[in-house]
């Protein structure tokens, strides 16, 4: 084969792969027929309200450019306009969310969060998947044994030293499967987070946590997804969400 045929052919094959690369914010109709829904359009914010408010939050998050993004506030905890939940609830479910981090960020996915245990000032309560700059952001050095670090089970599980953690500025996908008492931590393909709930070992890990203070924390069986306002720029993009069925 000639040089310029294997040029020619190289070119096309980068132009196929660009036209049927699935555009964000979208879903294809192999993940329609398995049963995902998008939890974030691209272009509003349908289907997300603020933590302790019935409707979106006026200043702290934009939809731009396909992102729902927090804006800059000086890294305060629910300092800028607090965080957004959905508009329901979930149990059982696989979420996948893409995430782009800003040098020292510190942000948050959470789950089976009840937005009324919290009535102060701070982040609504519920189980986290830390989204965080581990080389710069100093939480990464608190809690034990990594706990806090990008993709742990913030203050319980840290992440598999191995995980994946692509650089700042890029895209990373996070992962969380909850089926029953299993729940799953991953990022970028790799499964880092592993934990089977209502067992003596696990109760004693929030006994041992930061969420000791709240009364029969872990126990809940639903609650809102929640994307974290740390006042740190932080986007996401590619929210979307499919229900599993209960575990018998």
């Amino acid at each position: 084969m000639s040089t310029r045929t294997t040029l020619l052919a190289t070119l096309i094959l980068t132009i196929t792969t660009a036209a049927i690369a699935q555009a964000p914010n979208t879903l294809t109709a192999k993940e329609k027929a398995q049963g995902w829904h998008l939890l974030f359009d691209g272009k509003t914010s349908n289907g997300w309200r603020g933590d302790h408010s019935a409707t979106f939050p006026t200043t702290g998050w934009e939809v731009n450019d396909g992102m729902i993004s927090v804006t800059e506030h000086g890294g305060e905890e629910g300092g800028n306009a607090g965080d957004i939940i959905t508009t329901r609830t979930y149990a059982n479910f696989e979420l996948e969310v893409d995430f782009r981090i800003t040098p020292g960020a510190n942000s948050g996915i959470k789950y089976f969060v009840d937005p009324d245990l919290n009535k102060g000032k701070g982040s609504a309560i519920g189980f986290e998947y830390q989204i965080l700059d581990d080389a710069v952001h100093p939480d990464a050095k608190k809690g034990a044994n990594g706990d806090r670090t990008m993709a742990s089970l913030y203050d319980m599980i840290p992440a598999a030293k191995n995980k994946p953690v692509r650089p700042i500025g890029e895209w990373n996908t996070a992962r969380i499967v909850i089926q029953g008492a299993h729940g799953e931590h991953w990022l970028n393909g790799v499964k880092v987070v592993e934990y089977d709930r209502f067992t003596p070992q696990f109760r004693k890990m929030v006994a041992d946590s930061k969420y000791h203070v709240w009364p029969n924390f872990g126990e809940a069986h639903d609650g809102y997804i929640l994307l974290q306002d740390h006042g740190f720029p932080v986007s996401f993009r590619n929210v979307k969400i499919r229900e599993l069925p209960p575990v018998k």
